[in-house]
């Protein structure tokens, strides 16, 4: 078993890699500059405003680039809509009809008011994504499921809440999420900050936190072939850093008194040791746990604690300042 597992490890780093480095080679900077000389664009010509962002650009992923560049640096989020859509799934939660069609009628106000005010939810990204893609002939598409975080799906798939997109590029298809990619609400002020880890993302770590309705959206083998087990929370920071959590594979994690607790990761950018920490919060104290044999090689990073004493705790997995994998361990008598 332990040897099937190893293999399953390096297995998941090699399609990791090979996902990466597909657009290594483009040079991406020419294309976010011209989604800043469009900045501030008008929405009531999608012909003309697909055209400005891509009729200089050579390829597809340029292309998409600019276009995806764009959106999430103009479309600010609109947490009134959110709440009113959220309120509506909660109602029709077992009335997926009477969802739909309920959806269907608002999303005409919903895009309205995006055209008209540059403000939306994770519907109107998806749709601006992918109706100015149509525009450029690039195939893309909506992609509806579960979008997972503290507050949401957290240990079960309850509610569908969340809306992203698949781009087709050079015949392979790939992952991302302009909502989120665009900033996030704070004391329900949308706050500006654009975040490129949700931008063509691997699909084993998109597959944290989102899940899709249709499973072919997974784009993993794998993943589509498995059941869903809730995996540990990842956080925009995880994407940043380009965290892949392996091990444990569950947010939920029991084991005995005195037993060690095996922590493994892939790190798509470089990494230091001594930027990788575990801790967890006493209130609002930092409280670091003393782990042991760390290490990283090539990316692959694993290291242990042995916990000494009984209870249920939160621990969180830390990259320099920022948490990027929270796990529930619950430690029972030996």
């Amino acid at each position: 078993m332990k040897n099937r597992l190893i293999l399953f490890f390096f297995f998941i780093v090699k399609l990791t890699i090979a996902q990466v480095s597909d657009f290594k080679s483009i040079d991406f900077t020419r294309a976010d500059n011209i989604a800043k000389l469009n900045a501030n664009a008008s929405l009531k010509n999608l012909p003309l405003l697909a055209h400005n962002l891509t009729y200089k650009l050579d390829n597809d992923a340029e292309k998409f680039r600019a276009i995806y560049t764009w959106v999430c640096t103009n479309i600010k989020g609109d947490l009134n809509q959110d709440n009113k859509v959220s309120k509506q799934r909660k109602r029709f939660k077992n009335d997926s009809l009477a969802y739909l069609k309920w959806n269907n009628d608002y999303q005409k106000t919903a895009f309205k008011k995006l055209l008209k005010h540059k403000k939306t939810m994770c519907t109107g990204y998806a749709y601006l994504i992918k109706e100015l893609c149509f525009l450029v002939d690039i195939d893309c598409k909506m992609v509806n499921g579960y979008g997972r975080s503290t507050t949401a799906n957290v240990t079960s798939l309850d509610l569908a809440n969340h809306s992203w997109n698949a781009v087709k590029l050079n015949n392979k298809w790939y992952l991302c999420d302009a909502t989120w990619s665009s900033g996030y609400f704070v004391n329900d002020v949308f706050i500006k900050d654009y975040n490129l880890g949700y931008f063509l993302t691997d699909p084993t770590l998109f597959a944290k936190n989102h899940y899709p309705l249709d499973k072919k959206w997974l784009l993993d083998d794998t993943l589509i072939t498995s059941d869903y087990s809730a995996s540990p929370i990842v956080y925009g920071e995880t994407f940043t850093h380009k965290i892949i959590p392996i091990g444990p594979s569950n947010l939920n994690t029991t084991i005995k008194k005195n037993d060690t607790l095996a922590i493994r990761f892939k790190s798509l950018n470089t990494l230091e040791t001594k930027d990788i920490s575990l801790i967890k919060y006493i209130g609002i104290k930092t409280i670091p746990f003393k782990i042991t044999d760390l290490k990283n090689e090539n990316g692959l990073v694993s290291f242990n604690y042995k916990f000494k004493s009984k209870g249920v705790y939160d621990v969180h997995l830390k990259i320099k300042n920022d948490i990027v994998a929270t796990y529930t361990v619950s430690v029972i008598k030996e």
